[in-house]
């Protein structure tokens, strides 16, 4: 089965790098990540900007023209500020840009303030969603409202525990998450996963969040044995690959 991998970083030490509360990756380059990716299958994915990229597209530009030389199956999501030009934003989706991407757990993107109307207007423009790197508090706080975004997708499972019935409740009302950063979670991600299937089998989307920067523990290709050992065999196809094929609009 191919596999869509809808969460991933490439860190090309050549372009810049922004260090981020004192921390700064090392490289993890094309060749790096496509190592792992044959031996997973992963033939289609995401290419996602950090903390540590900020605002500089020219790094993900080149990640995706490298990805991309053979069948147009990777994009694109990125950092932006909301002062960026509708010409940037429509330069980017030509690129293969999909998303906006708000870090409310590191910073480096666009402040929270400006999450609504942004959201909107890269909807419209481009046909963009937002991903959210959101714990507890922020999602406790931005809950209301999220399901109100044209389209809205939430990182790593939410983070932490307490998030968890926050994320389904969102995930009745079509707000999608990524089944990823498993190495990150303070709690077991297979029953969490499969509840949340259960709730919305069209909501829940694989990524390796390769090469997991500043997870306490990296992405082990054990957890999708684990995964499959304990879906069938539709459930796992949608989480693998059809529910992140949909909504990147492939």
């Amino acid at each position: 089965m191919d596999v869509f991998d809808s969460h991933l970083h490439i860190i090309d030490p050549g372009f810049p790098l922004i260090q981020n509360n004192g921390y700064l990756p090392s490289g993890f380059l094309v060749e790096d990540y496509l190592k792992t990716a044959e031996k997973l299958r992963i033939s289609s994915g995401v290419v996602v900007s950090g903390s540590f990229q900020m605002f500089d597209q020219q790094y993900l530009i080149s990640a995706l023209s490298q990805l991309n030389v053979e069948r147009q199956d990777f994009v694109g999501v990125t950092q932006l500020p909301a002062s960026a030009s509708d010409d940037e934003i429509l330069y980017l989706a030509k690129m293969g840009v999909r998303g906006l991407r708000f870090n409310l757990k590191r910073g480096g993107s666009e402040s929270v303030s400006k999450l609504k109307d942004f959201s909107q207007r890269v909807f419209e423009l481009a046909g963009w969603h937002v991903e959210l790197y959101i714990g507890f508090d922020a999602l406790d706080n931005l809950q209301n409202m999220l399901p109100s975004l044209p389209a809205v997708s939430i990182d790593h499972l939410g983070l932490e525990s307490r998030s968890l019935p926050i994320l389904k409740k969102l995930m009745e009302r079509n707000v999608k998450v990524k089944a990823t950063g498993f190495g990150r979670l303070d709690f077991d991600f297979l029953p969490e996963i499969q509840e949340l299937h259960q709730i919305n089998p069209s909501g829940l989307m694989f990524g390796t969040d390769l090469p997991s920067t500043r997870a306490p523990k990296p992405f082990d290709a054990g957890h999708v044995d684990l995964l499959k050992q304990h879906m069938s065999l539709s459930d796992f196809k949608k989480i693998m690959w059809d529910n992140g094929r949909l909504f990147y609009r492939f």
